[in-house]
């Protein structure tokens, strides 16, 4: 066991100077009043005598410097594995996600399939994006994943603003977010958007080296769009049907990556992952050496504190008649 920072232990040799002066000017108001009116005055005798008190509290200083002192116990060093897989996910948050042909609806449903996904890509660092017409920051890469399940979840309906399903801004903000990345992940939760060739996009992520990963959101059959004013219909008041646009899996297949239909099954998400892992298994990986340390300041510092209410604290005692 050692101190990190032991100035606070010579710290200590201060308190014998200071216990002395305490006791010694303990009776400073003896002078200035009468016998009998000093002892109306201080309250009256408990069970810890006065100078009792006075070693408490300078105990309780005394532990509390130790606390400060950091006691840690040292278990040796330990090597760790670090990978630099960063994999950027974007939510689709066009219109189209409100669809109800997977229940509740595609964007919560893909809210839900991301906490699974988060759960199988321990070792990646991830950052979120959402994207209809144009693309927007949710987290920059982080292994947090905690604060990525809770900025995901508060994502709401209320983001989306703007019509279309535009994935090249998707792959220009990747590019911008890894742009020091070796090798560069994207996974797209979306239902494919409206267009029919994805040759531009498939360029475009081959010639800044992003590999695409999509899981598809939505059915063959489509679903109507649901908002709080209604069901949305179009200019000649017919009800719109949304269905799943299976173009975009050219975009992954042509960019190395995968592409994977929404399913019901609790593991079809892992699936993704693994491949997505088994991909990016030859990518380089840091050994950190690091020290196992183990605090220990909590333990003077309860005892500083407990020290310190018994030092300040009265007790009752019962008269004898």
């Amino acid at each position: 066991m050692h101190f990190e920072n032991s100035l606070f232990l010579w710290a200590l040799l201060l308190l014998v100077p200071i216990f002395f002066f305490i006791r010694k000017h303990s009776d400073a108001l003896s002078p200035y009043f009468d016998a009998v009116l000093l002892k109306k005055m201080r309250y009256s005798k408990g069970v810890l005598p006065q100078w009792v008190r006075e070693v408490l509290l300078i105990a309780a200083i005394a532990f509390g410097m130790i606390a400060l002192a950091r006691p840690i116990i040292d278990n040796g060093e330990i090597k760790v594995h670090s990978s630099n897989m960063d994999v950027i996910v974007g939510f689709d948050i066009s219109n189209s996600m409100f669809a109800d042909d997977i229940y509740p609806d595609r964007f919560t449903f893909a809210k839900k399939k991301f906490n699974a996904f988060l759960s199988d890509m321990k070792q990646a660092r991830i950052g979120v994006i959402g994207f209809s017409s144009r693309a927007f920051l949710v987290s920059p890469l982080t292994k947090d994943f905690n604060t990525l399940r809770f900025l995901v979840k508060n994502m709401s309906f209320d983001y989306i603003s703007l019509k279309g399903t535009s994935i090249e801004s998707a792959l220009d903000t990747t590019e911008n977010l890894l742009d020091k990345s070796k090798k560069k992940a994207l996974l797209l939760f979306t239902d494919g958007g409206d267009k029919k060739n994805y040759d531009r996009e498939i360029a475009y992520a081959k010639e800044h080296g992003i590999t695409v990963f999509v899981y598809a959101i939505g059915t063959e059959k489509g679903g109507v769009i649901k908002t709080p004013q209604g069901i949305v219909k179009d200019k000649q008041g017919n009800i719109v049907v949304v269905k799943r646009n299976d173009a975009i899996k050219a975009l992954a297949v042509e960019t190395g990556g995968a592409y994977l239909k929404a399913g019901l099954t609790k593991n079809d998400i892992k699936q993704l992952a693994d491949n997505m892992t088994a991909k990016f298994k030859n990518n380089e990986k840091k050994e950190h050496t690091i020290r196992d340390t183990e605090e220990l300041f909590v333990y003077p510092l309860a005892v500083a504190m407990l020290l310190f209410l018994l030092s300040f604290s009265s007790f009752y005692t019962r008269r004898k008649s």
